[in-house]
């Protein structure tokens, strides 16, 4: 069997197909959609069809970012479900519309095939409660739902694996600090194998400075501007962070260049993404009891030496501690849930005949 798993994004459609071992077959990453010659999801994923024996393809799995309350699990995809899941759009504006896009496009070109989505709040589902629960009312968390989700769990998850066999010792024995930097960020403490806290919340604005998003900021600034700014999700999910900051670009090279030539926004901006980095090391440090090691996964945190090298500097905590970055693969994590899944099905459907 192959597994064809699909990670959409607003402008973008990442691909691999997994054989039936779960080695990767095909990959590649289609940019700019909607922007130049190739307009949209579907399109894309005619061009992957193109790449790929779609007749060999079993079944595809999806990435999707929030499912709420209502969704943790890996899930065969209807058009019921897709109703579900779109109400959750509003809380996650950057992610959800486009993995919807993808899975739409799956659905209508490899239209025999099961679709499976697997969501990146799935890892944190167990949180505890003393870290879940926000300081509002209680019946806000128990009739409305509104809790931390945390997010980026596919690949926390996959780094927690990565780095027990590079630290060669059981995960389950560990107390890892997982730090996902790319367009979204996000920080994670990992003990024994199960995450006891994450930066980002009830959506994936908390937390970290992010390329687009202010991250952790004084509600009492929402309830300022509100009145005055006319689209607020807008400007805290699309213009704040390191863009908003360093007023040079959304991409950190751009950054990082603007700051080696002397520009002093991009070098406080700079300063502030690493600061917020460092103080959420700490401070998961300190409910960890310890740490064996820190990791950098994501575009940023695994591709940028310079962006590790700044916050880990003068990081006293850090001593004697192993620093790794590591190539994360959430496609890998969706294709092993997918496997399992259909292998399930399977089963189930020869038990039935017989």
């Amino acid at each position: 069997m192959q597994i064809l798993v699909l990670n959409s994004g607003s402008t973008s459609l990442k691909f691999k197909v997994f054989d039936g071992g779960l080695r990767i077959l095909k990959e590649k990453t289609i940019e700019n959609i909607g922007l130049g010659a190739i307009k949209s999801h579907e399109q894309a994923l005619e061009l992957v069809l193109k790449e790929i024996e779609p007749d060999k393809i079993k079944a595809v799995g999806h990435r999707v970012v929030h499912g709420g309350n209502d969704f943790f699990e890996p899930t065969l995809i209807t058009p019921r479900i897709i109703k579900k899941l779109e109400k959750y759009n509003r809380l996650a504006p950057l992610h959800n519309p486009a993995n919807i896009l993808g899975i739409k496009a799956s659905m209508k070109l490899l239209p025999k095939v099961s679709n499976i989505v697997c969501f990146d709040t799935s890892f944190f589902k167990n949180l505890p409660e003393k870290v879940k629960v926000y300081g509002l009312p209680l019946k806000f968390y128990k009739k409305y739902g509104i809790r931390r989700f945390g997010f980026h769990g596919l690949s926390h998850q996959y780094a927690a694996e990565v780095a027990a066999k590079k630290l060669k010792k059981p995960l389950s024995k560990l107390k890892l600090i997982t730090c996902h930097l790319g367009g979204g960020s996000s920080i994670t403490a990992i003990k024994n194998g199960r995450p006891i806290d994450t930066s980002m919340g009830f959506t994936p604005m908390e937390g970290l400075v992010m390329m687009t998003r202010a991250g952790d900021i004084d509600p009492g600034i929402i309830t300022h501007l509100i009145s005055s700014v006319r689209d607020l999700s807008h400007l805290l999910n699309y213009e704040s962070g390191m863009k908003g900051l360093s007023g040079v670009s959304e991409n950190m090279r751009d950054i990082l260049r603007a700051a080696k030539g002397g520009n002093e926004r991009a070098k406080l901006a700079l300063e502030i993404y690493c600061y917020r980095i460092k103080k959420y090391i700490g401070a998961y440090s300190a409910i960890l009891e310890g740490l064996d090691g820190l990791v950098f996964i994501g575009a940023i945190g695994y591709g940028s030496k310079i962006i590790r090298e700044m916050v880990v500097k003068d990081l006293s905590i850090l001593e004697g501690i192993k620093v790794l970055a590591i190539e994360t693969n959430e496609e890998l994590i969706i294709a092993r849930e997918v496997s399992k899944w259909y292998n399930k099905k399977q089963s189930y459907g020869k038990i039935t005949k017989n």
